[in-house]
């Protein structure tokens, strides 16, 4: 084993680890170790000594920060297509995580965003510590929830997940599992000894009674008390209307919600309401992750992603340049381009209707 891979793999008694290993960017996922991770999980499902597999990530810092966005940058300006193609690879394997045949359990201490959450939260066995901070940040860089983001969203407890959308906000322990992103609270000084006492589990069984062992009550979050002018406010049918409602609610941090709302690329704001609202309708995953694989494609092709990238990770002069810059631009059909079919080049997780899977 090269220390040195960005994915490192190894075997404590039972337990197959996979280790995200590029520390010093916040193990960021790039083509390479998505399909390092895939590998993994078809040679530890192969191995009947192997009765669970364990993610986490190297360094003090997170889990990982999401998918590798100046490589997506780069590529989007250059007019590439290897974006694409590390697209659909990983949100393959968030559907493989998802329905893996043994426990998956992840452990979501520090940072946990975007790509991130998709190698975690699809897991069977969802570890937060008071570290944790968990988000789906995409509208801040002209992008829209993927990797079946708007799925675990469009699921959490009532206006929950719409209010996380637009506003990219991040959780703690807490709030994550409030949203159902989260199953167990651990408080970080225990992950060594959990991770050993891990090791000799050999059923699901015997593996949810050592987390719970090691487990503890959670923080308390934000976003319970929040709930009644987040449910009411984000019912709303559009970004305009909600954004109306967070306004004139007479609740000091709905307002503030609605200011960090308007600083997002408006086009994204407007395709991930409709992707959240679209995702309730579609229900699994799979279907869920096709749908985003057609807005992924359709937002790399637009301006919004390279300037959200270049204002946010690049020049970090945080004033990044929407195109349209208002929510009144933003057209329904210009929504619906979204997620139009993409033919040959669909995703093809979900069973058409009409065949079998």
């Amino acid at each position: 084993m090269n220390h040195d891979d960005p994915v490192l793999t190894h075997t404590e008694g039972r337990v197959r680890h996979i280790t995200l290993n590029r520390p010093r960017a916040l193990n960021a996922l790039n083509h390479a170790m998505v399909l390092r991770i895939d590998e993994a999980l078809a040679e530890a499902e192969r191995d009947d000594a192997v009765t669970a597999v364990l993610i986490t990530g190297a360094g003090e810092r997170g889990l990982c920060a999401g998918g590798d966005i100046r490589s997506i940058h780069d590529d989007a300006r250059a007019g590439g297509t290897a974006s694409l193609a590390f697209w659909r690879d990983e949100y393959r394997l968030n559907a493989r995580i998802a329905r893996y045949p043994k426990p998956y359990v992840a452990i979501m201490d520090g940072i946990v965003m975007g790509g991130g959450v998709g190698v975690s939260a699809h897991g069977d066995v969802r570890i937060v510590t008071e570290r944790s901070r968990v988000a789906m940040p995409e509208t801040g860089i002209g992008f829209v929830p993927d990797v079946g983001g708007t799925h675990l969203l469009a699921s959490a407890p009532g206006e929950l997940g719409t209010h996380l959308a637009l506003t990219a906000d991040a959780v703690g322990a807490g709030d994550a599992l409030l949203c159902g992103l989260a199953d167990h609270f651990v408080p970080a000084r225990r992950l060594t000894a959990l991770t050993t006492a891990l090791a000799d589990c050999r059923t699901p069984d015997e593996i949810e009674a050592t987390v719970r062992a090691h487990a503890a009550s959670a923080p308390e979050g934000e976003l319970g008390a929040h709930r009644e002018w987040i449910d009411t406010c984000y019912r709303a049918d559009t970004v305009e209307e909600i954004l109306d409602r967070l306004d004139n609610s007479g609740v000091p941090a709905a307002k503030q919600a609605a200011a960090v709302i308007l600083a997002k690329s408006p086009t994204a704001l407007k395709v991930t309401l409709s992707a959240l609202r679209r995702a309730r309708r579609l229900g699994g995953l799979e279907a869920v992750l096709d749908q985003e694989y057609r807005t992924s494609c359709a937002a790399f092709a637009r301006p919004d992603l390279v300037e959200g990238v270049r204002a946010q990770i690049i020049d970090k002069d945080r004033r990044p340049r929407w195109s349209p810059g208002e929510l009144t631009e933003v057209t329904d059909d210009d929504v619906a381009r979204f997620f139009a079919p993409l033919g040959e080049r669909e995703l093809g997780l979900a069973p058409v209707p009409g065949t079998t899977a």
